[in-house]
């Protein structure tokens, strides 16, 4: 794995009985987990491969409000005040900071849509600064370039995406829940037309309840259910830089490149929305329903080759329980590097601040995101599947939003009152056309 990621214990025995599992090990999942052990229940997360492997350790570390869509920046605006309050509660480093965000622009129509949403955050107490020319000038020194205008969201923060999950887990750990890593779930017992147990690869846990983040896997696994949720990958390329590099901002965005502050001192380079599309049978099958998210994204999305078949994570294919499934051939997804990606976003970093010339490539990996229709999680109990929780389709937003995402669903399983309001992101909502709905992000 070029990304790198900080590794957690696995609990040795699967047990027989549980009060909820939790299919998948990235962020929604491991806080999913963690809220639901907090509340007393008997918590088993299974994980095909590793916790936190796939987009969970491959994104920027962003924790954002700023630009938001107005569904998800309830969920953004908690998960602030849960990222900070998991530390005090636990103990563990999530490397989460509140250092702020910083945003450049010398085009009009970009400054006016940043205003735009300043004037749409203050109707819901969410605070960010409208830069002038001179202040994004000053803030912005690093770059050596005058700007027509920024955007500073001071109460935005980031953390370590190669800690972030495994912290999570351990926390569960140390709750009295379990953790089984390269224990793939391979489907569901239904009993009377409700859920009765989650089979994995190593036995079957006895539950009334599971909830899947499967993140970009999530498609498949529901189709050999019965389920269909719209779903589709793209495949992000990004790379990190040595130390070396000291008067930059922690968290910067350009239209040309975005660049992030890591834990060793170096940085983590991107180019926002450059992406490849590797052709799948899923995304054959759901392209009716994405030609709205395709028409506001296009020119930010290239062809790609055959990674998206090699992977195996978006198959049209029914698999049995009793034998290995394309999850357990592919513990994690790990998809090839586009390396015109990574040398044009080196590039750019390196004319945008000179500073960075300073620093050597320490690192170049691949990812893929998944997202819905239009770009908004599906959360929510499947009606046709009672005790069937869905919580995938985070469309590159998951990082951030993990720990309200996870109190949302530990709420729904419980019956508490709702962290947010949870219709939003309700899974009902494929049913109906994206057209005019897909997010700003």
């Amino acid at each position: 794995m070029p990304a790198p990621l900080n590794r957690v214990d696995t609990t040795p025995e699967l047990p027989s009985t549980a009060d909820v599992v939790v299919i998948g090990g990235g962020i929604v999942g491991v806080f999913t987990a963690y809220y639901l052990t907090r509340r007393g229940l008997k918590v088993a997360l299974v994980e095909k491969g590793l916790i936190g492997a796939e987009q969970s350790s491959r994104n920027w570390g962003w924790c954002r409000q700023q630009n938001r869509d107005a569904r998800e920046l309830p969920m953004s605006t908690k998960s602030l005040h849960l990222w900070e309050r998991f530390a005090t509660e636990t103990g563990e480093d999530t490397g989460f900071r509140r250092c702020g965000l910083f945003y450049l622009s010398n085009s009009d129509q970009e400054l006016s849509g940043w205003a735009r949403w300043r004037d749409f955050a203050r109707s819901v107490g969410v605070t960010t600064h409208m830069l002038s020319s001179a202040e994004a000038t000053e803030r912005g020194h690093a770059t050596g370039t005058s700007w027509k205008g920024g955007v500073f969201s001071p109460t935005d923060g980031t953390a370590d995406p190669a800690s972030a999950a495994p912290a999570v887990a351990r926390a569960i750990l140390k709750l009295g829940g379990t953790v089984h890593q390269s224990c793939a779930a391979r489907g569901l017992d239904i009993e009377g037309g409700r859920l009765s147990g989650v089979v994995t690869e190593h036995g079957t846990i006895r539950t009334k309840i599971a909830i899947l983040a499967g993140g970009a896997w999530a498609s498949s696994f529901c189709r050999q259910l019965g389920i269909r949720f719209p779903q589709a990958s793209i495949r992000s390329s990004i790379l990190s830089v040595s130390p070396g590099a000291s008067s930059l901002p922690d968290a910067l965005h350009t239209s040309a490149v975005s660049v992030t502050r890591r834990r060793d001192g170096g940085h983590t380079l991107a180019i926002s929305g450059r992406a490849r599309v590797d052709p799948t049978p899923q995304q054959f099958r759901f392209a009716r329903q994405f030609l709205p998210m395709f028409a506001r994204r296009w020119r930010s999305l290239a062809p790609g080759g055959l990674e998206g078949f090699r992977s195996g994570h978006e198959s049209l294919a029914r698999w049995r329980l009793d034998r290995p499934t394309p999850m357990e051939r592919m513990r994690i997804l790990d998809p090839a590097v586009d390396e015109a990606t990574i040398a044009l976003t080196h590039a750019r970093a390196l004319e945008l601040l000179p500073d960075l010339k300073k620093t050597a490539i320490s690192a170049t990996w691949a990812g893929y995101i998944d997202s819905t229709p239009d770009g908004v999680p599906g959360i929510g109990e499947i009606a046709t599947l009672p005790g069937f929780i869905l919580a995938a389709g985070f469309s590159g937003h998951g990082f951030g939003i993990g720990p309200g995402a996870g109190h949302l669903i530990a709420d729904i399983v419980t019956g508490d009152e709702p962290i947010v309001d949870p219709r939003p992101y309700h899974p009902d909502r494929f049913g109906g056309s994206a057209w005019g709905k897909v997010a700003d992000f």
